[in-house]
């Protein structure tokens, strides 16, 4: 069975926070074809074009981890029905400088938990949004807007009983989502030589 890295990066930068909770998580309902790491965006300064073409490490790092991942999920929060700015930095850090964007091609999941009824919905479609402008490939369906529940963790960290049904349909769709651009992008590049 052939297998993938995922970069695992999760919108929220505080250390205990549900979506990272979820995060953490999720990759134990992986399957082992799916190899799950988290990729910190704590450190990542602000995006500043000038600053683009000259070598900053935390920049460096975080681009490295990513370009050579198969594919990323992003766990994000919402802020103020979108997407938290540090999530956009990182975004906008990895589609810099232009024609050097580490985000083309990739497969996407998104997915992500907030106290609120809506869940994480208007964050996720502004997502999508950016997503789809940096040519990322971003799973559909099934979608998972999840609203935090006391229950939703056990207390060894795994997904709790009610959310566990959803969110492994989720991990099996985003395995075959992942497995099927594989494929696809290598048919693509045969077909070009």
């Amino acid at each position: 069975m052939e297998t993938f890295s995922v970069a695992v990066i999760v919108g929220s930068l505080r250390h205990e926070s549900s979506n990272r909770r979820l995060a953490d998580a999720l990759a134990r309902l992986a399957p082992a074809n799916l190899l799950f790491e988290q990729i910190d965006i704590g450190n990542l300064p602000l995006f500043n074009q000038d600053a683009e073409r000259t070598d900053c490490p935390p920049v460096s790092h975080f681009r490295a981890a990513v370009q050579h991942a198969h594919a990323v999920v992003f766990v994000t929060p919402e802020y103020n029905r979108s997407i938290p700015g540090p999530l956009k930095n990182a975004i906008d850090q990895g589609s810099r400088p232009a024609g050097q964007s580490i985000w083309a091609g990739k497969p996407a999941g998104i997915l992500g938990i907030s106290p609120g009824p809506l869940g994480t919905a208007p964050a996720q479609q502004h997502l999508r949004n950016v997503l789809a402008c940096l040519d990322m490939q971003t799973m559909a369906q099934p979608d998972v807007y999840l609203q935090y529940k006391e229950a939703m963790f056990s207390i060894d960290g795994q997904i709790g009983d009610s959310a566990r049904p959803l969110l492994e349909r989720w991990m099996a769709g985003f395995a075959r989502w992942v497995a099927w651009h594989s494929h696809s992008h290598s048919d693509c590049v045969q077909a070009e030589q």
